[in-house]
């Protein structure tokens, strides 16, 4: 299905919008909650980054914070509640807040529910405590609590289970795990239901946590590993993974590391009936969604001169849009500079001579690699500038990188941009490609 005259069942697909957005991600004065909180970090390029040994960043969610926004949340479960449970429920509070739907009224009861997730880290201290435990000591109320906490949180559909209830919705309620890329094809899983007219409204959460003493030891294993191989190497081998330690730098040309966060982004998206019958506010649609794999053996590699990249978006332009109708890409740089390469490569392929005046930027420098809560975090952005007319810049590119294809947005400026279409890219390890484009209101 490449657009709205796309059809199913003989009837037209309904257009889908986007109603509201929500957020529970770092900020450099305070979590990042609103399209306003968003906008005030991106817009800037500001880094929320804090390094403690290595690069992170961190929500710092109080229980004040939660409380405000999930009032009636039974301590009983809330209690046994992860850090991604948290995060997940209070972005989609803030999502539906913003889309003035009220899940305590109804307004969800018929929505799909729907999660991305790409780590488990979240869960790892329910699962071990659960598997330490023994069952012929434990006083039976511990017991209680500990199976509580395991059927909340031992598996990575752990947060669509918490939203599910929070909504006490009747839709399609499940997770997708596509590493970076799982929000961005729920995101297209959402489309599709709406448009075929399986149901009116669709929420997405991304969410993920990332422990960061695991982060820490993994940067001690590579410090080794680094001397080893240095000790082996010749001047034709290439250098080993980069490190964790300086400040990601996406689309510079000094870029050498990923930096990781946490958090989570929430999208409501409805039918425009749906949407236009309660007076929604729009943000813009979501035209169409495509996910490709390089087609690899090896698990771990990708392809960079970025073929796959190139066949996602050629299937969600179909033969409705044309690629010259596109003058922004909200890019999936983390700072490696293999995904740089393939970017560039497709940016190539798909704009020929044009593709100097293409703008593309990224914003993971300013909350971090987060993983999951890329795709929503990507839809979000990209309809906020689109809004606004004008692009926000790669966090932390101040010095751009010769092989690219495209501009980049250095600095710590907007760039003014009046747009009707843009597209928004995401990976996953392995060499899965997602595509997304997407459309102004009325377009």
């Amino acid at each position: 299905m490449s657009g709205p005259a796309a059809r199913s069942g003989g009837r037209r697909a309904r257009d889908v919008v986007v109603t509201g957005i929500g957020f529970c991600l770092p900020g450099d004065r305070g979590p990042v909650f609103t399209a306003d909180d968003l906008w005030n970090v991106a817009a800037r390029g500001a880094s929320c980054l804090m390094k403690d040994d290595v690069y992170y960043g961190s929500v710092d969610l109080s229980d004040a914070m939660f409380d405000e926004r999930l009032p009636d949340v039974p301590p009983f479960f809330s209690r046994h509640y992860t850090a991604a449970h948290r995060f997940g429920l209070v972005s989609l509070a803030e999502a539906c807040a913003d889309a003035e739907l009220s899940p305590r009224s109804g307004d969800l009861a018929d929505a799909a529910i729907l999660v991305g997730r790409g780590g488990v880290d979240a869960n790892i201290d329910s699962y071990l405590a659960v598997l330490r435990a023994d069952p012929e000591s434990i006083p039976a109320a511990d017991a209680m609590e500990l199976f509580v906490a395991a059927e909340q949180a031992v598996s990575p559909s752990d947060v669509a289970l918490v939203q599910g209830a929070l909504t006490r919705s009747r839709g399609p309620n499940f997770t997708v795990s596509c590493g970076c890329a799982s929000s961005a094809v729920q995101i297209g899983n959402a489309r599709r239901m709406i448009a075929d007219g399986e149901v009116d409204v669709a929420v997405v959460t991304g969410v993920d946590v990332f422990s960061i003493k695991l982060i820490r030891n993994i940067q001690r294993l590579l410090r080794g590993a680094q001397n080893t191989y240095d000790a082996i190497r010749s001047d034709d081998m290439p250098a080993l993974l980069p490190s964790f330690d300086s400040l990601m730098r996406p689309y510079d040309r000094r870029a050498d590391c990923i930096n990781h966060g946490e958090g989570s982004v929430t999208v409501v998206m409805e039918s425009r009936e749906h949407a236009s019958r309660r007076d929604a506010r729009l943000y813009g649609q979501v035209l169409a969604q495509a996910t490709t794999r390089d087609g690899l053996a090896n698990p771990l590699a990708c392809d960079d001169s970025g073929s796959e990249l190139v066949a996602a978006v050629r299937r969600c332009l179909g033969d409705r849009w044309d690629i010259g109708q596109v003058p922004y890409i909200h890019g999936g740089s983390d700072g490696n500079v293999v995904v740089t390469a393939f970017e560039a490569n497709a940016v190539r392929e798909l704009y020929g001579s044009a593709a100097h005046d293409l703008l593309m930027s990224s914003q993971e420098g300013c909350f971090g690699h987060n993983g999951a809560p890329a795709g929503c975090l990507g839809v979000a952005l990209t309809l906020l500038m689109m809004r606004h007319g004008e692009v926000c810049p790669t966090a932390n590119c101040e010095q751009p990188a010769d092989n690219l294809t495209f501009d980049p947005v250095p600095g710590v400026r907007t760039r003014s941009l009046d747009f009707d279409y843009a597209l928004s890219f995401n990976y996953q390890v392995g060499g899965v490609k997602s595509a997304i484009l997407l459309g102004s209101p009325d377009v």
